[in-house]
């Protein structure tokens, strides 16, 4: 009797502890394949230069450049993401991702740039569906020549659980409707903790650009960091990256800038639109000190006469008492 109460306790008891077991090894195996399946681009000094054109642009000139993070074109106004305090990682479907797309196209024909930076572009991804938006936006802009550089290129992420943000691939885009001589891609510093596999990867494209004149101008694309652990590799990446801005500037060549900075560009926009950012680090004012001894200056998106932020807090749909 003894011995067959003991049995069926054995029995039990291996009962439970195989599938925990199993639980565990799944979970330490896909923890292993997170971490070791990070890895970062690097630099590449020479980007490909897509429906190449001749045209060069001339000095006394107005010329107007968008630039738009995009958002792997899946913030529709009710999306919330999962890092921001929402609930989503991907996109609704695929459908909804070619209407954010058409979208965009819409106003940058509307606004009709002769440069344009996007920042977030999804060449293949599993939170916009696998939609190659590098591939449409080339299709509907026919009339400009384009570089694009990965920003990065992550593993599989199994969360949210109702919806995994998944595997991306995505990067900086630069469209001008001149020649662009060539253009590369330079890494940026990221977190060196654990952090990383959050920060992902980070870099600027530098396209070159002849002018009339014979001079060049110097397009940086970019993206800086948003979630750091305290905000200083950001200020990293823009030391490095203004570094050479001004090596350009100083060698006489025409210079700009645009792209996604993740700062507050306007320095104290919580006071502008009474909303409080001191909680999220990438919200914190641009540090302008950094521009001391340079020949640059910060232009900032702001309409004191219409002032409208750029961006919303994505921590649910949109609520027009937040930015």
């Amino acid at each position: 009797m003894g011995t067959k109460t003991h049995s069926k306790k054995k029995t039990i008891l291996l009962s439970v502890l195989i599938p925990l077991g199993l639980i565990l090894a799944l979970v330490l195996g896909y923890a292993a394949y997170f971490v070791f399946s990070y890895h970062r681009v690097g630099d590449q000094p020479e980007l490909e230069i897509a429906n190449p054109l001749t045209e060069t642009p001339a000095t006394g000139t107005p010329y107007k450049l968008l630039s738009y993070n995009i958002g792997f074109c899946t913030y529709t106004p009710d999306f919330g993401f999962f890092m921001d305090g929402g609930k989503e990682g991907r996109a609704r479907s695929a459908a909804a991702v070619r209407e954010v797309i058409d979208g965009i196209v819409a106003l940058i024909r509307e606004e009709d740039p002769d440069f344009i930076h996007l920042q977030e572009v999804d060449k293949r991804s599993d939170r916009a569906r696998k939609v190659d938006q590098v591939a449409a936006f080339d299709a509907a802009l026919p009339a400009y020549t384009s570089v694009f550089a990965v920003n990065w290129d992550s593993p599989y992420l199994l969360y949210p659980f109702s919806g995994p943000h998944g595997a991306a691939l995505t990067g900086i885009k630069t469209y001008a409707r001149f020649g662009i001589a060539s253009a590369s891609r330079v890494e940026l510093p990221v977190e060196t903790s654990l952090m990383k596999l959050v920060d992902l990867d980070r870099c600027y494209t530098v396209s070159r650009l002849p002018v009339a004149n014979g001079k060049t101008l110097v397009l940086f694309n970019f993206h800086l960091s948003a979630y750091t652990s305290d905000g200083k590799i950001a200020e990293e990446q823009l030391k490095k990256m203004l570094s050479d801005m001004k090596r350009e500037a100083d060698a006489g060549n025409y210079v700009i800038g645009a792209g996604d900075f993740n700062k507050d560009l306007l320095g104290d926009s919580g006071a502008i639109f009474g909303v409080s950012g001191e909680e999220y680090t990438w919200a914190q004012p641009f540090p302008e000190n950094l521009l001391d001894g340079t020949q640059m200056t910060l232009v900032a998106p702001f309409d004191s006469a219409n002032p409208v932020a750029t961006c919303r807090n994505a921590d649910g749909p949109y609520n027009p008492e937040q930015f």
